[in-house]
């Protein structure tokens, strides 16, 4: 196992995320990684968060370290997955893996039934709110 960077999220973001999760199976696997995420996690005001960290709602730049391959996604809550594509939900594996990283930091990349990626945290966009396009 790699080593897991600090993690930062906002408190509004965690209080919203425990409300998600008390509601949500616990005995799916990223329920249990996401509570595990949120227990480790530092907790600071929205307006103090450092702007290299990936909150909900921001627009997240990774690579992956095998490949060289570079995409771009959107970390949302799981009623917001129908707003396009470039989404991943926060109770999917690689989403709860992305809460609270920093730029720079390098994680594994749960794949389902596949050996994990290895993905280096290249940018952070925030977002207070993202409409769907045209």
């Amino acid at each position: 196992m790699t080593h897991m960077p600090a993690i930062v999220i906002a408190v509004e973001d965690y209080d919203r995320l425990s409300a998600l999760l008390d509601s949500a199976d616990s005995e799916d696997e990223t329920v249990e990684s996401l509570e595990e995420e949120l227990s480790r996690a530092n907790l600071v005001k929205r307006a103090e968060l450092p702007p290299d960290v990936v909150t909900m709602n921001s627009r997240v730049r990774f690579r992956n370290e095998t490949t060289g391959d570079e995409h771009e996604m959107v970390l949302v809550y799981p009623n917001e997955l129908q707003g396009g594509a470039g989404r991943i939900s926060v109770l999917a594996p690689a989403g709860a893996a992305l809460l609270g990283l920093t730029v720079g930091d390098v994680i594994d990349w749960p794949m389902q039934g596949r050996k994990p990626l290895q993905i280096k945290i290249l940018g952070v966009t925030h977002s207070h709110s993202l409409a769907p396009g045209p």
